[in-house]
């Protein structure tokens, strides 16, 4: 495990890094003024409100209220430990990430459970080529029509039947928690344990870097169920990993397409074909997170599907998480297959190419939508036509403004024959989401939170403005303690950004208060910033003398004072007084 990675390599990799350059390339950005904004990749939402600085270095979604770094976006979007997203940007920026020598324990939880899940990999393959009951899965993988060297390169293996062959691997209680948090054995409601997978063709399920995260079993005696998939963990999101994903990169950006089926052994059967560019999802719908994941390989998305009402009701779900991604000419298509037909038994039956033009001819997304829309109405009665419109419209409402959008409301128009701007939807229909954590919040800051959000939004007034000598000398303020620490920083890092600042305190309890302040709206132009933060100083300041005042009038009430003490009180009343007046003049 690599040791601590030196603070000075990361202010060096941000001070390298643009946010903006490496959110667009896996969530793709639109101007906004000084900023660039999308739908959040990590809520459902109809109206952007994902923002990133490229000056501040910094996201934050008004909605929902994520923010953070170039780092922590890899972490939160790719499901990444701190150290693999430093590896990744690192990779990106042409550095090599330096390392301490000391390693942390912790720094990658993940890593055990991988190795783990290596092992039980090895392991499945094993019983595949030596198991008595091997034979029985092989002539399986026969019967579909797959060779050994596919079954090898998908490093295909078996669980044989029985309910403690990974259990009796299991040395020692800490290998046994590691197999039970990676999903490989289950507990016992009674107590005890039991393997997960049995009497099973084993299909490994790999991440982003080709590393094993889960797996699925396929039952070979008819047993229910046919398909089981690891359940969530550590490292294994159903939501965001796709099969294959790691080997149909390539294929998916050469040919700037994505077929999505519905299976293992379809993505399986279809690269031996020649197929390279097939993934398929783990047991769950299709999300906004696949399709992100896809769109930033290709702008085409074909997904295969059975003809039977099952398979339309997937395909519908597929099309609404769709819709809020639908710009930047990013197009959605659905393949429909004839019953008791799958993608296996199409290129098996008739060839790769009868499914490539199958794939051609599928149905776009608009075509499908208006296609379904039209089964529900009656469009030979006038109230028929007003059902389309009330049907479509919150469906055209999800699609991001652009001319996917004006396309998709002319069609309506040409179908329901309803030109009325007040029947048809908008772009900016949808109720805007809340802004959380902005001025427009009807809680006020306090000077001192007011001075922090305005020090991480613009570190350069740190540079060029001290802090009051009494506000730095009040003792016990936790506030004024994190205003003076985050000063000290910029002044000893004088190219810093907010996003540097924020990661300097990613091990720290006040981490998610500061991603707060940094997001804070204070509603000012910028040339007025620095006015603002001198104002704000000079509050903070009264406040200090006045905590002094108080202090040395408490003591002559209990003790009297010295002619300095009186000196002192004298001067500080003078003090506060002059800043009272709006003069700071010594």
């Amino acid at each position: 495990m690599r040791g601590r990675i030196p603070r000075e390599f990361i202010d060096e990799l941000l001070a390298r890094l643009d946010v903006v350059e490496v959110i667009d390339r896996r969530v793709p950005l639109k101007k906004a003024g000084k900023d660039f904004k999308a739908c959040c990749p990590f809520h459902n939402e109809k109206t952007p409100s994902f923002t990133v600085s490229q000056t501040k270095q910094f996201y934050h979604c008004f909605g929902c209220g994520v923010s953070g770094t170039a780092i922590t976006f890899l972490m939160e979007f790719d499901h990444l430990s701190f150290p693999e997203a430093i590896e990744e940007l690192a990779g990106t920026a042409g550095l090599e990430v330096p390392d301490s020598g000391t390693p942390r324990s912790g720094d990658n939880p993940a890593l055990p459970l991988l190795e783990v899940l290596g092992q039980a990999s090895r392991y499945f393959k094993e019983q595949l080529r030596s198991h008595p009951d091997g034979p029985t899965a092989i002539a399986y993988l026969k019967q579909r029509g797959l060779t050994g060297e596919i079954a090898a390169e998908f490093e295909l293996g078996y669980a044989p039947s029985g309910w403690d062959n990974l259990l009796s691997i299991a040395d020692g209680d800490e290998k046994l928690a590691l197999m039970v948090n990676a999903g490989l054995i289950a507990r016992r409601e009674s107590g005890g344990h039991y393997d997960r997978f049995r009497a099973r063709v084993i299909f490994p399920i790999h991440d982003s870097k080709g590393r094993v995260v889960a797996f699925g079993g396929r039952v070979l005696d008819g047993g229910e169920p046919k398909y089981l998939n690891s359940p969530e963990t550590p490292v294994f999101h159903k939501g965001s990993e796709l099969y294959n994903l790691h080997r149909a990169r390539s294929g998916i950006a050469q040919q700037q397409m994505a077929l999505v089926v519905e299976g293992y052994m379809d993505v399986v059967a279809l690269a031996q074909h020649g197929i390279d560019n097939a993934v398929a999802t783990l047991g769950t719908a299709t999300t906004a997170a696949h399709l992100q994941r896809l769109f930033r390989l290709a702008p085409a998305v074909v997904f295969c599907f059975d003809g039977d009402r099952a398979g339309r009701d997937a395909a519908w779900r597929a099309l609404e998480t769709a819709l809020p991604l639908m710009d930047g000419g990013r197009q959605v298509s659905f393949l429909f297959l004839p019953d008791g037909e799958d993608p296996d038994s199409v290129v098996r039956q008739n060839g790769a190419e009868a499914l490539r033009s199958m794939v051609g001819a599928a149905t776009p997304l608009p075509d499908f939508l208006f296609d379904t829309l039209l089964t529900r109405t009656d469009m030979g009665r006038i109230d028929g036509k007003a059902r389309l419109v009330e049907l479509a419209r919150p469906l055209l409402s999800r699609i991001p403004e652009g001319p996917l959008f004006d396309l998709m409301q002319q069609r309506l128009v040409e179908l329901s024959g309803v030109t009325s701007r007040r029947t048809l939807p908008s772009a900016d229909s949808p109720a805007k989401p809340a802004r959380l954590g902005t001025a427009k919040s009807s809680k006020r800051l306090s000077p001192v939170a007011t001075a922090i959000s305005l020090l991480l939004q613009h570190p350069d007034l740190g540079k060029c403005l001290d802090l009051p000598g009494p506000v730095t000398q009040i003792e016990g303020d936790p506030g004024i303690q994190l205003l003076t620490q985050l000063h000290r920083i910029v002044r000893e890092t004088p190219q810093i950004t907010t996003g540097g600042l924020i990661e300097r305190f990613r091990e720290d309890d006040r981490l998610s208060t500061l991603e707060k302040l940094a997001a804070r709206d204070h509603l000012l132009e910028e040339e007025k910033v620095a006015t603002y933060f001198s104002e704000t100083m000079a509050t903070l300041e009264v406040q200090a003398l006045a905590g002094s005042i108080e202090q040395l009038l408490s003591q002559a009430s209990e003790k009297g004072l010295t002619d300095t003490d009186k000196t002192r009180l004298a001067e500080l009343y003078r003090k506060r007084e002059q800043l009272r007046s709006g003069d700071s003049s010594s």
